[in-house]
């Protein structure tokens, strides 16, 4: 993925009624491994990365570029939600110039089930419609995610196609702010 483009990075911390979004630090290391080392959380996303491969290759600082916003419950990283920039090689494309903002997210298992996805992913689109207005954001995630299809529609996407990459049908939506304001009880990249 693309970095996101001039946004005002890192902001202050988004709180949420129960979360705080904020900038990755190293001590979320752990949990970034965690992340990419689930087979739960990972089900959709390509499977699990060997954790001996993640402990050489994850950054002291992970996920450190604008965009990323580590989840935080009562101080604990409990996932991540993402904004970055789809590939333009990618299929699934709302903009002409093929950048489309694209919204994605993990989260710890432990964490699934109590609307944190949707509470986090709601900030993290409120966030973004104020730094760049106007601007559409995108989810893709396979229709097999079925939760994940939910989250979508409840945040407010729209979908626009289904294709097949990666060996499995995909769900691909779009968002707007320029619908107007999404309400604030209010989603997963392909793979």
């Amino acid at each position: 993925m693309a970095e996101l483009g001039p946004v005002v990075w890192p902001p202050a911390p988004i709180k949420t009624e129960r979360l705080v979004l904020r900038e990755s630090r190293a001590g979320d290391r752990r949990a970034f491994i965690e992340l990419f080392a689930s087979p739960e959380v990972r089900t959709y996303l390509g499977g699990p990365r060997p954790r001996n491969e993640l402990e050489r290759d994850v950054p002291e600082i992970p996920g450190h570029r604008p965009g990323v916003f580590v989840i935080d419950l009562d101080g604990t990283p409990i996932g991540t939600v993402m904004l970055d920039r789809r590939d333009a090689e990618r299929p699934g494309h709302v903009g002409s110039d093929a950048e489309d903002a694209e919204l994605g997210y993990m989260l710890l298992p432990n964490a699934w089930g109590h609307g944190y996805a949707a509470e986090a992913c709601g900030a993290a689109l409120d966030w973004f419609a104020a730094e760049r207005p106007g601007e559409p954001v995108v989810l893709c995630t396979q229709t097999a995610n079925t939760r994940s299809m939910r989250l979508a529609t409840k945040l407010g996407f729209t979908e626009v196609e289904r294709f097949q990459e990666f060996g499995a049908e995909q769900w691909f939506g779009v968002w707007s702010s320029k619908r107007g304001p999404r309400t604030s009880d209010t989603a997963s990249s392909c793979r």
